[in-house]
């Protein structure tokens, strides 16, 4: 095994001497192998200079132009589309508060007037803003109101949201279109993906009450009973609480 030798130290016969120069030409090897890969290293830099400058210069531009995306075209886009809004959304809640002229109201908020956008103006005109998200949204809600249930299903599938209440409606208005159209087992399937969405009071046992009423439809007992168990577990207080039990007791027969 070799030793530390200090600096200055005599070998004290010609074995120590010999391993001595082993180890001083070693080192050196080493030391030229790194002087030699640092040499080719800066060989290929200096020989691929312009390239990795290039490329560089693509990032940058890339992120500048981004920055400069986002402040000077995205962000007033976001703001116009958002001040559009104001127009339509009027329309639409005095549709869902009133007793006549539901559809008249729908159909302002979803075509506009006197030079005002309406929904699908602002979905057309605002693509990739989170206004043109929430038209679409609006948009499927006032067709499913009209009774124009293949237009709310366009509408509201291409609705995208992480909100546990806007996003659980959406499926749900989906599933609501389907069971219109006579399609159940499409609309099962939007009202299972609706109570799974977010775990609340509101749009759970709502959801999961349409799942276990459309499952019984379909013949899917086990299925009904389940949807219906857990809300009279997980949700005694809720509005379909109040009745689950003669749900409960059609499901067991």
């Amino acid at each position: 095994m070799a030793t530390y030798k200090k600096r200055g130290y005599k070998p004290k016969n010609k074995a120590e001497e010999n391993e001595l120069d082993m180890q001083n030409s070693a080192t050196a090897e080493v030391f030229s192998s790194l002087d030699e890969s640092a040499s080719r290293s800066e060989q290929w830099v200096a020989r691929n200079q312009n390239y990795i400058l290039g490329i560089i210069g693509v990032i940058a531009v890339a992120v500048l132009g981004y920055l400069a995306y986002s402040q000077f075209i995205q962000k007033p886009k976001e703001t116009m589309a958002a001040n559009e809004m104001f127009y339509p959304q009027q329309y639409f809640d005095q549709a869902l508060n009133s007793t006549t002229q539901k559809d008249s109201l729908f159909n302002l908020s979803l075509n506009g007037a006197q030079g005002k956008y309406g929904f699908l103006d602002i979905i057309d005109e605002y693509k990739g803003t989170k206004a043109a998200n929430l038209s679409s949204y609006s948009a499927g809600m006032a067709y499913l109101n009209m009774k124009q249930y293949q237009e709310a299903i366009m509408h509201l599938e291409k609705f995208s949201s992480d909100d546990a209440i806007l996003g659980a409606l959406a499926k749900g208005g989906i599933g609501d279109a389907f069971m219109q159209l006579d399609q159940a087992s499409e609309a099962l399937t939007y009202y299972e993906r609706a109570f799974n969405h977010d775990l609340n009071s509101f749009t759970t046992p709502r959801y999961l009450y349409k799942a276990g009423v459309t499952s019984l439809d379909l013949g899917q007992k086990q299925k009904a009973l389940e949807y219906f168990v857990r809300i009279k577990d997980e949700f005694p207080e809720s509005e379909e609480a109040k009745t689950i039990d003669a749900f409960i007791g059609m499901a067991k027969n």
